[in-house]
């Protein structure tokens, strides 16, 4: 099993290649729909990491 950093790098790679390509093709940010939905899912990885840190930081 990953664990949630890993997780997150892999979902960050996958963002930054998709809006390599779509720079490439031309295609502004805003319009990739499929970039939209990678980039909320990385902001949702993001808040669980956040989560998991002060949790962990609170009860230490």
């Amino acid at each position: 099993m990953m664990s949630s950093l890993s997780v997150l790098e892999e979902e960050r790679k996958k963002l930054n290649e998709i809006g390599c390509k779509s720079l490439e093709n031309g295609v502004p940010l805003f319009q990739n729909e499929a970039l939209q939905a990678q980039s909320r899912r990385v902001d949702l990885l993001n808040v669980q990491q956040h989560k998991r840190v002060g949790l962990k930081q609170r009860l230490s």
